[in-house]
């Protein structure tokens, strides 16, 4: 059984999806791990590094993905444009795993699919206890989260805390927060560790006490329903109605802080619209907006992706890849989360494709040539394929099992935080 990790050919794309200190543990489990040369180095991590823990190193990227797994950060779908040039090397029978945006970008799903591979979407998690150490969204939105308010603190030409000195107080920086997910929980943390007054809102009343924990305070709104929140946990997307009234009762509140930082995003949906042109205009000169939904739209209509735009005198930011500007601790979790997700596809040097394990279930999206989960197929608009009997469920595992026996040759015998998921915030 063997696991490759290409590098990554996303711009600005610096994380990797295995670092060195998870490869002993994959190594134990009979598993062999090719890393292609350089994967690691923009977050830190030499091919020595890889090699004195028992990793190969290949030069080779058609060879890496002709191993048995290949982990990726951005799987086709999270790199439409670069991510093309692999779906030529992608094999049948070959598993794919990574980030893969199988919601906002389900026809990428389909044509990996067309390759015969399998693909697991590590967005797809399910929100059970089991999965947590394997949930990678609420990794990197913890690590987004505390780089959205350093960027804040870059750009405000205030200091955050409040200072008594010879030459006068200074006022402390007044910080919104809006969702208490994942990335604004993390937020919340860092700006108040920061020295920052913090308030925080979420259409969920149950973030309440996680905000107040933290030393924030919950702005209430009088907008949360019973219906905000679905089963798993999340914010759901409300009506135009309930987004109008509640960027009338935020715009008050985005007026007297000094620094906004906005994180709604909903997968394979535009993010909601949350503050407005004019409430912008309602801020004082030098405050700071850093959205964190640009991706999809943005929270801000004045936001553009990827860009500083100044206006009204508010400095407003809209970066799309947080976690990849701190690639190495971003790195760390994320090869901890891919590690565990292995150790529990892999079992005894081979592939279980078990379909009764939920985590494998919920995340497997392409599979014997077939989009295979049901919400990327409702989003294509495909029938919906009828429920697998534990026949079809042995065969597959069968078939999995199959392709994934190692080829003996001499070449090949080398051998945190929170847990909530951040589907919205």
């Amino acid at each position: 059984m063997k696991v490759a990790v290409p590098k990554e050919t996303f711009p600005g794309e610096d994380r990797v999806a295995l670092i060195p200190a998870n490869v002993p543990q994959l190594v134990k489990a009979g598993i062999d791990v090719q890393i292609e040369s350089g994967a690691g180095v923009a977050a830190g991590f030499s091919d020595a590094m890889y090699q004195d823990k028992g990793a190969t190193i290949c030069t080779d990227r058609g060879e890496i993905f002709a191993a048995d797994i290949v982990a990726q950060v951005r799987s086709l779908g999270a790199n439409l444009e670069a991510g093309r040039d692999d779906v030529a090397r992608m094999k049948t029978g070959g598993i794919i795993l990574g980030t893969c945006d199988p919601l906002g970008e389900p026809a990428a799903i389909k044509d990996v699919a067309e390759t015969g591979a399998s693909l697991f979407s590590l967005e797809m998690i399910p929100r059970i206890t089991r999965a947590q150490s394997m949930d990678v969204l609420s990794s990197m939105a913890t690590v987004a989260g505390y780089r959205a308010v350093l960027l804040a603190a870059v750009e405000l030409p205030k200091l955050f805390p409040m200072l008594m000195t010879a030459a006068g107080t200074l006022k402390a920086t007044r910080v919104f927060v809006i969702g208490a997910g994942v990335a604004g929980l993390q937020a919340i943390a860092t700006a108040k560790r920061l020295g920052g007054v913090v308030r925080a809102y979420d259409v969920r009343p149950a973030c309440r006490e996680q905000v107040e924990s933290l030393g924030g305070k919950f702005v209430e709104l009088k907008l949360e329903t019973e219906q905000s929140e679905d089963k798993g946990g999340y914010a759901k997307a409300m009506d135009d109605a309930f987004y109008a009234k509640q960027r009338e009762l935020m715009a008050e509140v985005v007026a007297e802080s000094d620094v906004v930082i906005t994180t709604a995003a909903i997968p394979g949906k535009t993010s909601p619209l949350l503050i407005t042109a004019e409430a912008v205009a309602g801020m004082a000169a030098g405050s700071v907006i850093v959205d964190m939904a640009t991706e999809r739209g943005g929270n801000c209509a004045l936001s553009q992706a990827g860009q500083r735009v100044v206006e009204h005198g508010v400095v407003i930011l809209g970066p799309t890849n947080l976690p990849a500007e701190i690639p190495h601790h971003a790195s760390q979790m994320f090869s901890s989360n891919v590690t565990k997700f292995l150790l529990n596809l892999v079992q005894e040097g081979a592939v279980k494709m078990n379909l009764e394990d939920e985590i494998i279930r919920d995340t497997l999206v392409a599979h014997q040539g077939q989009v295979v989960h049901g919400r990327i197929r409702e989003a294509l608009g495909l029938e919906p394929l009828a429920a697998a009997t534990a026949e079809q469920a042995e065969q597959a595992e069968a078939s999995i099992d199959a392709d994934s026996k190692p080829v003996e040759s001499p070449a090949e015998n080398e051998s945190s935080p929170d847990a909530a998921k951040e589907k919205s915030e």
